[in-house]
């Protein structure tokens, strides 16, 4: 069965309109018009480039007119290479026509390194001309005489375009500032000289060229506010005087212990002669008895020995009367 006219007219319709679809999109033709009167040079060929490599024409051309308008010479070729390369081209445009308004010597290709480094190529042409103040946190520092200084400052940077590629941010700055302040008042004999004159913070640190090698340049620091803190060298004097207290008692404890032990070994070594002592003393009637066996002490010579032993048993009570006394009082306690 074959196909009806009107059939055919409605697919040749229906084809046409994908072809004009898709004809429209790989050709622009509005943006090609758009550049023709801004007097921009854009050919159709290049339009369709852009479609080929995935490169937007409206972002393209209307940084491209854009630039031109502001009195840049730029091409196509710059623009698109940027893009493909992961850069912000209409923010590298509008960093490049506020840098030439401010007469701020910035290359396209500075801009294109900037942006490409991750940072924002705009904000820091716009903080070269209009500059930035940066409040740093509480710095405690500690002057000569043991008084803690709590300060903050506020410090105004300017944004330097030659480093920010491989120049360091504002964390750097702020740890700078921060170094200086403790610095500077760790250097003053008395925390008074330093609420007299707060401005010799300002004055040392920014004396010490703290903006090398960052990305910003230190137009000024002002000291915002300074409060004075504990008296840390007085804490320091108590807490040391503590611990040599403790380390005192410690010895004392020490000495101590050993004097006891010291006691305790010479009461052992009492009992143990004591023992000795009463160890030989039994071995004096075993020594009597076997003399009388072998006939070199009489009878005579025993009967002399008990009295020699009783005549110093009552001399020694004679001499030492309180401690017959004593012995008295514990037999009669017995009895």
């Amino acid at each position: 069965m074959e196909m009806s006219n009107s059939a055919i007219i409605l697919i040749a319709a229906f084809g046409g309109l994908i072809l004009l679809f898709i004809f429209l999109y790989f050709v622009p033709v509005n943006l090609w018009i758009t550049a023709i009167f801004a007097n921009v040079k854009v050919g159709i060929g290049e339009l369709i480039g852009m479609r080929i490599r995935k490169v937007p024409p409206s972002i393209i051309v209307n940084s491209l007119i854009t630039a031109t308008k502001a009195g840049l010479n730029l091409t196509t070729n710059e623009l698109e290479t940027h893009y493909l390369a992961g850069g912000n081209v209409p923010n590298v445009i509008r960093a490049l026509i506020s840098a030439d308004k401010a007469n701020i010597n910035l290359s396209f290709k500075q801009a294109t390194a900037i942006d490409l480094a991750g940072r924002d190529v705009f904000e820091a042409v716009q903080i070269s001309v209009n500059p930035k103040v940066i409040n740093t946190p509480s710095v405690a520092a500690v002057a000569a005489d043991g008084i803690q200084l709590i300060a903050k400052a506020r410090v105004t940077v300017r944004a330097n375009i030659a480093q920010l590629v491989g120049g360091s941010g504002e964390d750097t700055i702020l740890a700078r500032v921060g170094e200086g302040i403790v610095t500077s008042i760790g250097s003053a004999k008395t925390h008074k000289s330093v609420l007299e004159n707060p401005d010799k913070i300002s004055k040392l640190v920014l004396e010490r060229g703290l903006d090398a090698g960052t990305a910003f340049e230190i137009l000024s620091i002002d000291i915002a506010d300074i409060d004075v803190g504990t008296n840390i060298g007085a804490k320091l004097q108590i807490d040391q005087a503590s611990a040599d207290l403790k380390v005192a008692e410690a010895k004392a404890e020490e000495r101590r212990a050993m004097a006891v032990a010291l006691e305790q070994e010479m009461k052992a070594r009492n009992v143990e002669m004591r023992a000795k002592v009463v160890e030989a003393e039994a071995e004096v009637p075993k020594a009597i008895s076997e003399a009388f066996r072998s006939g070199n002490l009489g009878i005579m010579d025993y009967y002399k020995m008990e009295n020699i032993k009783s005549d110093t048993e009552m001399r020694d009570s004679i001499a030492k009367p309180d401690e017959g006394k004593k012995g008295d009082n514990k037999s009669k306690g017995d009895k």
